[in-house]
């Protein structure tokens, strides 16, 4: 079963990206974000991708610009996620048929993000909006919006995000950290895992 949790594995190298991508997979998180600023991030999606066609939506992070849409685009990568809202960035990824997942925090990003084509809403940071942000904010978003809460939403609080309406997660450090075995992201990966299941119940 699929959940709507994004790992964001930043840092990840791509000698360990099958591994850590197969523990993710088999724990049941299939969307993975590689961000632009870790160390050969293409290289990384570019071997996920392939190894996990069809089973995982494979992408980039921290995605600034068209040029770094095309780049993922280029080595199968479907998923487009940004810390802000570009409208110009969210427009091409929407044209290239890949999902647009920018980072908002007020109605007007997310409008302009929504009417820019964006696939669904990253409320970033939301350790700043916080669930009571969130509440606010969707009572104004057109309905069916999926909204992910990224930054300070965890196992430790995802019945209150939930409650809030949070439709998803991305989930970085508590999830990946470079210097992690892979046996401790699987580990990981399998308590977030459980702790989204209880709280959806």
């Amino acid at each position: 079963m699929s959940r709507p949790i994004i790992a964001i594995l930043r840092g990840l190298s791509p000698e360990d990206a099958v591994a850590t991508g197969r523990a993710l997979i088999d724990a049941g998180i299939d969307k993975i974000e590689v961000p632009l600023n870790s160390p050969d991030p293409l290289a990384s999606i570019t071997v996920l991708a392939k190894e996990f066609s069809g089973r995982a939506l494979v992408g980039a992070g921290t995605v600034l610009t068209t040029q770094q849409v095309d780049m993922v685009a280029e080595v199968g990568g479907r998923l487009i996620v940004s810390p802000n809202c570009d409208p110009e960035v969210i427009s091409h990824t929407h044209q290239l048929g890949l999902e647009s997942w920018p980072g908002i925090f007020t109605p007007t990003e997310a409008f302009a993000a929504l009417k820019a084509g964006a696939t669904g809403l990253k409320l970033f940071p939301g350790a700043l909006a916080g669930p009571a942000g969130l509440a606010a904010l969707r009572a104004v978003l057109p309905q069916g919006t999926q909204v992910y809460a990224v930054g300070g939403a965890g196992p430790e609080n995802f019945d209150l995000w939930i409650k809030a309406s949070a439709d998803g997660f991305g989930i970085g450090s508590a999830l990946f950290k470079p210097d992690m075995t892979v046996p401790e992201v699987a580990n990981r990966a399998a308590q977030i895992v459980a702790a989204y299941d209880e709280a959806v119940g």
